[in-house]
């Protein structure tokens, strides 16, 4: 039997995945050459641009970015795809090699106090991408339907249309719950880029991390409980 967290505390991992999402995106938009971890969209919109205006070190940016990105959805994908949806075994383990990418990152934001030349730069922007496209799958497998923490244009999208198809129903807690947490995240990173930028990252990291020992801790929860309702 598998034991697993229910959908709902799932849900607010996810929450605190988004966040830290907002955490790494500030810092790779704002340090990075205006790229994003995760949001493909606008790294496309920059890529573009790079190759109208023939500006090769930009270019070289979105080709790190958005390749970071898809080589982090197959790499997540390959262990994830034949398991069942929701948070499991498999699930904590890929999310740990999110967590130990997000650590170097900070490690190497530390080394570099938080001013990283061109090519460091695309060294961290490829790590932070790579994690988010890792995130991504986590995200898919988590079960929670519709859900996303990296990219919210959907999120908001379904929320919205909810919304006027049936106004009486209640909002999807979780969607507003990843939306207001991109927002959190992103203002925290800002926050810590201005006061103690060498740590920028570390918030993002911390935040996965507790997302791996909430899981296992709901999960040993789950599986006390079916214990003790099974007939002695």
């Amino acid at each position: 039997m598998v034991h697993a967290p229910s959908t709902r505390a799932t849900a607010w991992l996810l929450v605190a995945l988004t966040t830290a999402s907002g955490c790494l995106d500030v810092i790779c938009l704002t340090r990075l050459d205006g790229y994003f971890a995760s949001v493909i969209t606008g790294n496309l919109v920059h890529s573009g641009h790079a190759l109208a205006t023939a500006d090769t070190r930009s270019l070289a940016g979105a080709v790190v970015a958005v390749g970071g990105y898809a080589v982090g959805v197959a790499a997540a994908t390959v262990p994830l795809r034949h398991t069942p949806p929701g948070w499991n075994r498999r699930t904590a383990v890929v999310t740990s090699a999110e967590a130990v990418l997000l650590l170097g990152f900070t490690v190497g934001w530390f080394a570099c106090s938080a001013r990283p030349g061109y090519g460091f730069g695309l060294v961290l922007l490829a790590m932070a991408a790579v994690s988010s496209g890792i995130q991504s799958v986590i995200t898919v497998a988590a079960g929670v339907r519709g859900a996303s923490t990296t990219y919210l244009t959907g999120s908001l999208t379904e929320l919205v249309r909810r919304r006027v198809v049936d106004p009486h129903r209640f909002a999807d807690v979780g969607g507003v719950g990843r939306l207001a947490g991109l927002v959190v995240g992103a203002a925290l990173g800002t926050v810590v880029l201005r006061t103690a930028p060498n740590w920028a990252s570390l918030p993002a990291a911390v935040l996965v991390v507790a997302v791996i020992a909430f899981a296992i801790g709901l999960t040993q929860r789950a599986r006390t409980a079916a214990g003790r309702s099974q007939p002695s």
